[in-house]
């Protein structure tokens, strides 16, 4: 069976270990980190989720605000907001059995609002320079990273990096090819 002429080592994101990846996309060593990984974002995401849906409901003019409200607003736990609150920092009312209802103009005073996920559905367009002296051509990508021509060609198409053609060379941008092939490794 013919192998790969390079080898691609890798940090796994999850674990820490050195893995050579089989594909440029792999960043987990295994099946097990991959699942770790996936179930970590999927929580993230129901916990976000919670937190806008209790953020949705607290109404702007109210001064004090439960302790679950200040949470999803300004992003802290609520051992911290309790903590604050047994140290005097943050003023609070106590209206019974777990009604805590904390000053949000004094925790505004000392924590910045929760940072909202960015939208990246409209992400902007990226600018190149295709001059000669900015790009690699396909050979010098082959003879750099010990690939064969087709497989950059391969790379090029998947990844849609740009390429220019003057003459009978190719050019690709150095700065998005040495991204690309950052953790390759000659054999």
């Amino acid at each position: 069976m013919p192998s790969a002429k390079y080898e691609i080592r890798r940090k796994c994101e999850e674990c820490g270990a050195v893995f050579i990846a089989k594909t440029l996309e792999s960043h987990y060593c295994s099946k097990a980190c991959t699942q770790k990984a996936y179930n970590k974002r999927k929580a993230e995401n129901k916990k976000r989720e919670q937190m806008d849906a209790i953020l949705s409901t607290v109404p702007n003019g109210r001064d004090y605000i439960s302790v679950a409200e200040a949470e999803a607003m300004f992003g802290i736990s609520g051992k911290t907001i309790r903590r604050m609150i047994k140290s005097g920092k943050v003023s609070a009312i106590n209206l019974g059995e777990r009604l805590t209802r904390v000053s949000k103009s004094a925790l505004l005073s000392m924590v910045p609002l929760r940072d909202f996920p960015i939208d990246h559905s409209k992400s902007l367009p990226k600018f190149y320079s295709l001059e000669p002296e900015d790009c690699y051509t396909i050979g010098e990508i082959s003879k750099k990273f010990g690939i064969n021509d087709s497989t950059v060609y391969a790379h090029i198409r998947k990844y849609s990096i740009p390429t220019r053609q003057i003459g009978n060379y190719v050019y690709a941008p150095k700065s998005e090819i040495d991204n690309l092939y950052k953790d390759v490794v000659k054999i």
